[in-house]
């Protein structure tokens, strides 16, 4: 496997800094009091794609050769990643088709469609989205952009380690949601090669964990997808993973899971104690903190904020407690 290192994310900064633009790091004063530190919301919702996986998608089609561009980019996704994809090629002039499940929540789709993207919704699974993206690409000669095993996509979410480096000086504990690895792996590997005893803890919901499940396995291994509210965490991490496994392996030092009305909790104190509006995928780090799932802070805390491309009446349900588990 090719090293991964800050350099590389320090590179992808640069490669991204005339679209995506520094997000802000805020204090919360109601989960610094309950946990007696200080705790920041790293706040990746205000991104114009809604989530922090615009920063992998721009870095990796920007890497792309004019001749790769001129083929075009395929994708699969659980949304935020499609959509990242759909805005980053938009803005380089690069024609993109992004794959995605039935599990896709529909607002999600029309995102990616309206940005211009072909969309393609296929299967009950990501693994059966993945398959057509793989036969586009041989067929049509695509360029495939993995949503998170691919060393510009790991780079590319790393920058937000070194924006809280720039911004707080030091991180004692993060708190990241993890689905695939892309963005816990970017961002541990910034944040532990400034300061390498910084805790790093990912957190994922029961339902269908791909890379928890894996690490407890010893190998990748595949898992059945359910809905969830933390949509965007779903899916599998690839049988023939070649990144994200080993470097969340090596880099993560604690798994947080939880159950739907836990994520629920996390949605709703964002709402209602911060007036920030996350999906559920984006909101686990902050139910992880509320359930006690976490124990032994000190100094700064930060919760990565990783997305809000939430269904509005799915989450109006969830803050008024009249949502269905």
């Amino acid at each position: 496997m090719p090293q991964i290192t800050v350099d590389h994310v320090r590179a992808a900064q640069r490669a991204i800094s005339p679209w995506v633009r520094p997000t802000p790091v805020v204090l919360s004063g109601s989960l610094s009091a309950r946990s007696g530190s200080s705790v920041y919301l790293k706040l990746e919702t205000v991104h114009d794609s809604g989530a922090f996986k615009i920063r992998g998608a721009t870095n990796k089609l920007a890497s792309l050769t004019e001749e790769e561009r001129g083929r075009g980019v395929v994708t699969v996704s659980t949304g935020n990643h499609g959509r990242a994809v759909a805005l980053a090629a938009s803005r380089l002039g690069v024609p993109a088709t992004v794959c995605v499940s039935e599990l896709v929540p529909e607002n999600k789709r029309e995102a990616i469609r309206v940005l211009g993207a072909k969309l393609h919704v296929e299967g009950a699974s990501q693994d059966d989205a993945e398959k057509v993206a793989r036969k586009l690409a041989e067929d049509k000669g695509l360029v495939p952009v993995h949503p998170f095993d691919d060393p510009h996509v790991i780079a590319g979410q790393g920058t937000i380690g070194l924006e809280l480096l720039a911004d707080l000086g030091r991180v004692d504990h993060v708190l990241i949601g993890l689905s695939g690895g892309g963005l816990a792996s970017g961002v541990a590997l910034a944040l532990k090669s400034a300061f390498p005893d910084t805790r790093v803890i990912g957190v994922s919901m029961e339902r269908g964990p791909a890379m928890i499940e894996s690490i407890r396995a010893g190998r990748p291994v595949a898992v059945e997808e359910s809905p969830s509210l933390a949509d965007s965490l779903g899916g599998g991490i690839g049988l023939g993973n070649r990144y994200t496994f080993d470097l969340v392996r090596e880099y993560v030092d604690e798994f947080v899971l939880l159950d739907e009305r836990q994520i629920a909790d996390g949605m709703k104190h964002l709402y209602r104690e911060e007036r920030i509006i996350a999906e559920g995928g984006g909101a686990v780090p902050v139910a992880a903190l509320l359930h006690d799932k976490v124990q032994d802070f000190g100094g700064n805390v930060v919760c990565i904020i990783s997305g809000g491309n939430v269904n509005m009446d799915e989450f109006t349900r969830v803050v008024t407690d009249r949502y269905e588990f």
